[in-house]
């Protein structure tokens, strides 16, 4: 596995986000994550999906530790400052959350509140299911967990199609494109820091093809076993989702009817956002934490 990684300084001076980085290293791989507040509290993990990076949490990290709780923001291997293996086939939904298990495992997170959107739903819902005891609650914003047996909707298979046939990856525009808010072209920037080049996106390229659109995809079965956990989880369960996200739309009602743990919490709809809900509404998304955590 030839892997690459993004130079430092394309990470200094980027709008909004001052934190220090901190590294573990599993199998030769090195992943990046954000470490702020307190040691000693229960940490929310919070991943992101795709095509962003931990940049997407800048503004719901501070309230958040302002609140006493401890924020572990990971970049996905492929993202961010974590490394980049170069081949689309080095990539597999599998050897993500495995990645992922190796991060939580690493720093032997417990009591963890998992806030997952978009694939870092994908990934922490496996993860939530098969390292239960770690886990202590869940928030699902635009995410979903597919086994293929149900069908995708036009707009994923679109941005599927987009993904494996554009010739420029546009990082920073497809963030813009997923956003209901103005976004400035500092913060664009931001999110195109990690890929000065094309050779250094075939994670982010490789992401919607491992989305399980048939019920015989590789990781079909192990997301059916990871349902048979969640239609049993009793634990806090939240969803918040946003009002304007094609793809996403109507998976926070299936989910609220599929897992026990839903019942009786203070589910949301956050307004005027669009796919990246944490980039349009993420102060407030912190607001509703800090309420349903207390």
């Amino acid at each position: 596995m030839d892997i690459l990684r993004t130079p430092d300084d394309r990470f200094e001076g980027l709008e909004g986000y001052p934190f220090a980085p901190h590294y573990v290293e599993t199998e030769g791989i090195r992943i990046h994550y954000v470490d702020e507040g307190p040691a000693d509290a229960a940490p929310i993990l919070l991943l992101h999906g795709e095509p962003s990076w931990s940049y997407l949490y800048r503004t719901m990290i501070p309230p958040l530790v302002d609140a006493g709780h401890r924020c572990i923001a990971p970049d996905l291997v492929g993202f961010g400052r974590s490394d980049k293996p170069s081949a689309l086939g080095d990539y597999s939904y599998q050897r993500h959350v495995d990645w992922m298990r190796a991060l939580i495992t690493s720093l032997d997170l417990r009591r963890i509140v998992l806030f997952g959107q978009d694939w870092g739903g994908l990934i922490g819902l496996r993860l939530a299911a098969e390292e239960e005891d770690r886990f202590a609650r869940v928030v699902a914003a635009n995410t979903f967990l597919p086994t293929g047996d149900i069908p995708a909707g036009e707009a994923f298979l679109a941005w599927k199609h987009y993904a494996a046939t554009t010739d420029r990856f546009h990082i920073g525009g497809i963030v813009k494109g997923g956003c209901v808010s103005d976004v400035s072209q500092a913060v664009i920037d931001g999110y195109d820091a990690p890929f000065p080049t094309e050779e250094l996106k075939a994670g982010a390229r490789a992401f919607p093809g491992l989305v399980p659109v048939t019920p015989d995809d590789p990781a079909s079965d192990a997301n059916r076993a990871a349902w048979k956990v969640l239609a049993a989880w009793e634990k806090p369960f939240l969803t918040l989702f946003s009002d304007s996200d094609p793809i996403t739309r109507g998976a926070d009602r299936f989910l609220q009817q599929a897992v026990p743990g839903c019942a009786g919490q203070p589910h949301a709809t956050i307004e005027k956002a669009g796919h990246f809900l944490q980039e349009d509404k993420g102060p407030e998304i912190a607001e509703h934490l800090v309420r349903w955590l207390a």
